[in-house]
């Protein structure tokens, strides 16, 4: 028969016996805010910054402090979500109850309740039905304005002297837009360089707009008597800063017409309801804003004949 050795007897526990032989055995004692901070640097360090998908839950609105609080949740899981005071003032997306969004941000404990949240940095809509479904909030919203109604549009001049644009200095609009004015009549051009997607696109397109009406009519700088907006296709996410109510409202507060040129044809912005021209690219901007020299010249001719 093979030799079975004799079990092992675990030694008895006495109030002499010391720590370090006790069930615990070498653990380390912690207490509750050694652990808690050191879980805290523990998840920070292996997450960081991450982009989380959800749906937007328990939204109530800012809370007094001017921060908001809600939670993301998809069909497993749920959670904490916070925007601090000074960055809810400059999202792209608010926070709106049962939003699907796409949340950057921090991934932290909260010592206090024991739980871990994300800082959320900055948040757009998920998908293509949750955009479409904020833009046509937002169209909404500003038609009952009156902001879109044909009797605020405004004729573009026939030949106007000075053509403001606004779009970005490089890439293929600008060069379409000079190329298509120099073959059917030239003009003198003042660019007003944006950026026309991402983070801050929006307030530069604004400012732009409302930089060029400011300026003084004989002033040093000469004031455009038409602007062109552009901007070449994309998504509805590369074209979302044209749909901000920045850009909106100060294409309706400009007394100088305007003519936006943004995507492709198919392509809509919420600037194209204000404009007071739409054209389907920004080569069709260029021939809305001036007509063909070539066909001015010969319709004098027939009228000095």
């Amino acid at each position: 028969m093979p030799l079975v050795p004799p079990p092992q007897v675990a030694p008895s526990l006495t109030a002499d016996t010391p720590p370090s032989t006790h069930l615990a055995g070498n653990a380390p004692e912690w207490s509750v805010g050694d652990l808690a901070s050191a879980l805290k640097r523990t998840l920070e360090d292996a997450f960081g910054h991450v982009r989380l998908r959800g749906e937007i839950s328990g939204y109530r609105g800012p809370h007094g402090s001017g921060h908001a609080y809600f939670s993301l949740k998809d069909g497993t899981a749920k959670i904490d979500a916070v925007v601090w005071k000074g960055v809810l003032g400059r999202l792209r997306q608010k926070p709106k109850e049962g939003l699907e969004v796409l949340a950057t941000g921090k991934i932290t404990t909260f010592a206090g309740k024991s739980s871990y949240q994300i800082m959320i940095d900055s948040m757009e809509p998920a998908g293509i039905g949750a955009w479409m479904a904020l833009l046509e909030e937002r169209r909404k919203l500003l038609a009952a304005e009156g902001l879109f109604a044909p009797e605020r549009k405004r004729p573009i001049p026939y030949l106007p002297r000075v053509i403001g644009v606004v779009t970005s200095p490089t890439g293929a609009v600008i060069r379409d837009i000079l190329h298509r004015l120099q073959d059917r009549f030239p003009r003198p051009v003042l660019v007003w360089p944006v950026r026309v997607q991402g983070e801050g696109a929006a307030e530069e397109i604004a400012t732009a707009i409302r930089g060029f009406n400011a300026l003084a009519p004989g002033g040093k700088i000469p004031r455009p008597d038409v602007l062109i907006v552009a901007r070449g296709g994309g998504s509805i996410e590369d074209l979302w800063a044209f749909n901000e109510e920045a850009v909106v409202r100060a294409a309706s507060e400009g007394t100088i017409p305007l003519i936006s040129a943004v995507g492709h044809e198919t392509d809509t912005t919420l600037i194209d309801f204000v404009s007071d021209r739409r054209a389907p690219t920004p080569t069709g901007a260029a021939e809305m804003a001036v007509p063909v020299r070539a066909d001015l010249l010969g319709a004098i001719r027939d009228l000095g004949g």
